[in-house]
This record gives C-alpha cells, structure tokens and sequence, in this order.
C-alpha cells in the first residue's frame, strides 16, 4: 500500500509542508513516486516515519534524528547521551532563574524596593559568571551574593578610577595601599583558590560587557598591577641592592600573569596528595624556578636576600594565593629533586 503525501499527513498529524521538509533535507524521502511525479510513501517509509516522530518526542533536533537513524559510527546512545545534557543545562537554568524569582519576592515582601537598574545589573552579571562557574562556586563569591561585598566593591573600583583620573602614578603610596587591598579582598573573595582567579580573568578577557557592568576597565586593571608591583618593589627594596631591585622591577611584570595557573595547579596536586617527588610535582617546581629567575636573575647570593624578605615582609604574599602551606610543599619539592641528583 502506496500513501501520498496528504494523506500520510493527515494519519500521522504532520503537515504537508513538513514532509517536503523532511524530504527536502533528505531525513524521510519517499520510496516511490506516481507517473506525475507526486510522492507516494510505503510500508517502509511509514515505520521511518513513525520512529522519527518518536525520536522528536525526546526532543533530538532533526540533524540528531537523521544521524540516528542513518546507521553511522555514531550510536544512539550517544544520541540521547547529548540531549540528556541539554536537559540537564535546561533543568540548571531553570532552578537559577527559580532562585533569583526567590530572591527578589523576598526583597519584596520585606519592604525593600530594590532599585530596577541595580538589580539588573546584579542578574546580568550572575548570567555572565555562571558561564565559567558552577552554581555551587558562585556560592562562594560574596561580591555576587553580599551586599556588603558589593558595596566594598564598588567603592574599591570607584577609589582605583579616581586615581587614574587624577593621573596619580601607580609608584605613589596611596595606588600602592589600595592595591594591595584589592588584591587582599580578591583572595578573600576567591576563598584564595587560584583556578578562581584564573577563570575570573578569562572572564574579563572574554566578556566586554562585564567590564561596563564591574567599571573594571582595562585602564583600571593596568593600574593595579603596576601598583601591586611598585608596592612589593617597596619592600624588597630594603633587601636588594639597586642593581638587584633595577632588574626586578623591570622584568616583574613580565611573569605576573603566569603565576595564578601555576599556584592552581600546585593547589590541586596538594588536594589530590601528590607527593613531592612525583614528576607532576617536580615539573611543576621546575616551572616555579623558571619564573622566579626571570626576575630575580641567577646569582644565589640574590636568591638568598629575596627568601629572605619573604620570611621577613608577609605583607608581600598578601593576595598572592601562595599559602603558608603550599611554600612548604615547594620546598619539599626543591628537596626532592636535590635528593634525586645526589649520588647514592
């Protein structure tokens, strides 16, 4: 038994235009055709039909049902695998947007009239970071989740932006105290996880909009690390000699940002309990010596004088994410590979 086109249509509840359609992108083509040319669709057509429209009740788009059914490499498992996650995506989605509706009829019915501008703003932002953190990370952000954090914020930003305007030089010690207080409420807000800050850049890399909602403005951020650098080139000063402190400062800038991926990957070896002389371990302290030297030079002598106003100056790890406990994982490390180079 041959069907046409309409009356195919009208027994599966499809239309006519979306049989051409299926035809057209090759998903259900006819097995035959009349000798005017008109479609006609059988036994084998139909129970392609059929399946199709149960595969479309799972939700799989058109191009997953046509690679199901298509006998490829692909298997259906893999099929379903994908639009689990979909759900999945959609389910998260929807119980954030159930929270912040929580939220904001809270604010509500307490009396609060939360500015419209501000609120936006606020839910704006959560959109962007929950693209690069779990709901259960972002719990952990007080600038999201504090309004006292917030307003911190704000006020932080709006200081920062302040000095550029006067064209205040980031040397000066007034850019040098907020800075290293920027950096101290970045690893408080970070809970000090490296992997943290890591994302949070890329964030600002990767989403303008984020630095027009924040007033982080790459001007901003410039300033900052330049003044983080001018407050530690303070510090070691007492301990360097001018040459020493000249080439520190001229190069000091040129491995900040490889730090925070270098600090996050020796946190997560100490979580997984790594042990020091492991190869992951090592490498990762070899890299470790290699950014230290690029502005600290070679000689040992000057090695010996920048330990030195590490063990002296805790002011100068304050927002570095390096931790009492990872310096000693470090050194158990540098212990290590000396160990494996002594002759036995």
């Amino acid at each position: 038994m041959l069907l046409s086109v309409g009356e195919l249509a009208k027994r599966c509840g499809l239309t006519v235009r979306t049989l051409h359609h299926y035809d057209a992108i090759g998903l259900l083509v006819p097995s035959s055709r009349s000798d005017a040319g008109y479609r006609l669709y059988g036994r084998q057509d139909i129970e392609r039909l059929h399946r199709i429209q149960a595969l479309r009740r799972l939700g799989l788009s058109l191009a997953d049902i046509g690679t199901a059914l298509s006998g490829s490499d692909m298997p259906l498992t893999e099929v379903i695998d994908r639009q689990l996650a979909q759900i999945e995506c959609e389910l998260t989605q929807a119980q954030r947007l159930k929270r912040q509706l929580i939220a904001l009829r809270e604010q509500l019915v307490t009396g609060q009239s939360p500015d419209l501008a501000h609120w936006l703003d606020t839910l704006e932002l959560m959109t962007m970071y929950e693209k690069y953190f779990s709901p259960e990370e972002l719990q952990r952000f007080p600038m999201l989740t504090q309004a006292d954090s917030q307003a911190e914020w704000v006020a932080m930003v709006g200081m920062i932006q302040s000095l550029v305007d006067r064209g205040t030089p980031p040397d000066a010690h007034e850019a040098q105290i907020l800075a290293l207080r920027w950096m101290t409420m970045l690893g408080r807000d970070t809970g000090g996880n490296a992997d943290f800050l890591n994302r949070l850049d890329k964030m600002y890399t990767q989403e303008p909009a984020l630095q027009a909602l924040s007033r982080i403005t790459p001007e901003v951020h410039r300033f900052v690390r330049r003044a983080v650098m001018e407050a530690r080139m303070a510090i070691y000063a007492r301990y360097l000699t001018p040459e020493e402190l000249a080439f520190a400062r001229a190069h000091y800038l040129d491995q900040m940002d490889d730090w925070p991926p270098l600090i996050a990957a020796l946190q997560r070896e100490i979580a997984a309990g790594t042990p020091a002389d492991a190869p992951a371990a090592m490498t990762l302290a070899q890299r470790w010596l290699e950014l230290f030297r690029g502005y600290a030079g070679d000689d040992p002598a000057t090695h010996r004088r920048f330990r030195q106003a590490h063990e002296n100056e805790p002011e100068l790890l304050a927002g570095s994410f390096v931790t009492p406990a990872l310096l000693d994982y470090v050194r158990q490390i540098f212990q290590a590979i000396a160990a494996s180079r002594t002759p036995a």
